[in-house]
């Protein structure tokens, strides 16, 4: 729960009428309202809705004539190091926003926090509460562009240990460990994800919460129920952070839980347990010619499938492990299972630094940063020589590429960038989805340019029959990530295609025509690996005529994920022609010399 803080009230006021006010603005409330003389406190189910309710209510709304003032109740003793800063344009780049930080001493981390708010929302901490102080007094009502930051204090219930050289250590939702945890589970925080039925959520939490606070307290666990990701969805994902052996024993419970409410309700007959987990661990628990898998079935008696690659959306980047058999037979195959994931894991973070990324060119901290989603790693190192801490399941959409990839971001703010530079990416998109994309008077089109930070253009149609449009997008590499996944979410969302249809679209981008022929490689090697890397089909039309910038243009057909992926290799691969004639500016490799050709 979030705690609020309500000031300056009137005297007059009463318990009653702050229900019904937060009520009327479908403002959510747990507990009971503390009211004194002049001020109140009240508790929020999560540090969502406090947002929202500070962001609606604080300095808006009058109470028998006096304006109130809202914002986290956070006791002197815990008002250290940790603030929250609100209001912030949502296409602010990580990197002037980690300098701004700077600017007022050594920050350990920086968190996104999802809202449903335009604006963007994130938690910091800094090394040391003068420096807190320090960034409050001085970024209070900050201007950037025409947003105001507004900045409060936050618990810190680590202000008076000495500062530590982590980052990550707090999920996005909410914070804290459960008490008793070891100081090695905080710095490797592996949490058990699995989903369950929407039905059961309810059953979960039992009335007034009684039910999630037994189990929590039995298994010396905190357990997230994301109710609000997925509105609509027929299952919703939860968060187990606990031991090895506390996860289990949670899993076992909801297990429990939920099959008994089965049989008291008659809705369904078996319920299997689904975990969550990512691409890049999922092919280690799966072993060679399925061998772990198999082992781990025999083993426990159950039946395990697992959801194909071909699932993975910008808006669902993990793959689901079903496990099918008894509640006793599910919960061994998940203590198995889970130990597969988690050395993976392990083994990820110890390699973390010495890995490249998979997708060159692409500032992973930048992407996405202030929409939901998920991510896969922490970085191992951060700019300030901070260590890993955690694996934070609910950081940034973008960051769970390096999951899907196998590449773990190598720090959370890269203060070394170049300046980017700006790609045209021509996205075709099915003509009858145009609509969709502009939005009514250009609404969405605008919000989506702001919120990538792109310039995005519709082309006039070339007759009036066409099948399909082309969108012109112009920016840099992180971009082109946002805008394009954003496109190919919303033809998912408005039912452009059948639900169990696969969104693929073709993107264009022209290449210099010196690059053309390394792109494809002798006989094709390059471009037949690009796509079976990628799942992307690559063409490179024979007998094209370079235009007057002597570019050809690379067709690629795929998901989103796909698409992207092949995109950036093959600009690594332009760049590196480039290079290459600026060290040898009269001579010409014979790659160069290459003609371009189709393959498919």
């Amino acid at each position: 729960m979030s705690k609020l803080y309500i000031g300056n009230l009137s005297r007059a006021a009463t318990a009653a009428e702050l229900r019904q006010l937060f009520g009327a603005r479908q403002l959510r409330l747990c507990g009971p309202v503390l009211l004194k003389a002049g001020y109140a406190f009240v508790d929020c189910p999560d540090q969502n809705w406090a947002i929202r309710a500070i962001e609606t209510l604080s300095g808006k709304v009058e109470l028998h004539g006096k304006v109130m003032e809202v914002d986290y109740s956070v006791p002197k003793k815990l008002r250290s190091r940790k603030l929250q800063i609100r209001n912030i344009p949502p296409h602010l780049q990580w990197e002037v926003l980690d300098g701004l930080l700077a600017q007022y001493g050594t920050v350990e981390n920086v968190e996104q926090v999802n809202t449903d708010t335009e604006a963007a929302v994130v938690n910091v901490t800094y090394a040391t509460r003068e420096e807190a102080r320090g960034a409050i007094e001085k970024l209070s009502g900050h201007q950037f562009e025409n947003y105001s930051f507004r900045i409060s204090y936050i618990p810190d219930e680590e202000g008076t240990a000495p500062p530590r050289s982590r980052r990550g250590d707090y999920s996005s939702r909410e914070h804290g460990h459960s008490p008793g945890r070891s100081a090695q589970s905080k710095q490797l925080d592996f949490p058990l994800r699995i989903l369950v039925p929407t039905q059961f959520v309810g059953a979960i939490i039992g009335k007034e919460g009684l039910t999630i606070k037994n189990l929590t307290k039995q298994t010396q666990s905190k357990v997230d129920i994301h109710r609000k990701e997925n509105a609509g969805a027929s299952e919703k994902p939860v968060t187990i952070h606990a031991s090895p052996e506390g996860a289990s024993e949670a899993c076992r419970m909801i297990l429990e839980i939920m099959q008994k409410e089965a049989d008291e309700t008659k809705s369904v007959e078996e319920i299997p347990l689904k975990i969550l987990a990512y691409n890049s661990l999922v092919g280690r628990l799966i072993g060679k010619e399925g061998r772990n898998l198999k082992k781990i079935e025999q083993d426990t008696g159950t039946k395990i499938t697992i959801s194909p690659l071909q699932d993975l959306t910008f808006y669902n980047p993990e793959r689901t492990i079903t496990v099918k058999g008894t509640i006793e037979a599910c919960s061994h195959a998940e203590v198995e299972i889970m130990r597969k994931l988690r050395e993976a894991y392990e083994n990820d973070m110890l390699t973390a630094n010495h890995q490249g990324n998979l997708i060159p060119g692409l500032n992973l901290s930048a992407l996405g940063i202030f929409s939901t989603g998920l991510s896969m790693l922490p970085s191992s190192a951060g700019p300030r020589g901070a260590a890993a801490a955690s694996y934070n399941p609910f950081a940034s959409r973008s960051a769970h590429l390096s999951g899907l990839y196998a590449a773990p971001q190598i720090g959370v703010f890269p203060h070394q960038h170049p300046v980017p530079e700006q790609e045209v990416v021509f996205l075709f998109i099915p003509s009858q989805a145009v609509g969709a994309i502009i939005g009514k008077k250009g609404h969405h089109i605008k919000q989506l340019a702001r919120f990538a930070g792109a310039s995005i253009k519709i082309a006039p149609a070339e007759g009036p029959d066409v099948s399909e449009r082309m969108v012109i997008i112009t920016g840099p590499p992180e971009a082109q990530f946002k805008a394009q996944g954003r496109i190919f979410g919303k033809l998912k969302e408005e039912n452009f295609f059948n639900p169990k249809e696969e969104v693929k679209l073709k993107a264009h981008i022209r290449v210099p025509s010196s690059a053309a022929g390394r792109v494809i490689g002798k006989g094709g090697k390059t471009v037949n690996e690009l796509q079976n890397l990628t799942s992307a089909e690559v063409i490179v039309p024979r007998d094209q005529t370079p235009d007057e910038n002597e570019e050809v243009i690379v067709k690629i057909i795929g998901h989103f994920f796909a698409s992207q992926t092949a995109q950036r290799k093959i600009r690594e691969i332009v760049q590196q022609v480039k290079q290459q004639e600026q060290k040898h500016p009269q001579g010409a490799g014979p790659s160069s010399q290459s003609q371009p050709q189709r393959t498919k």
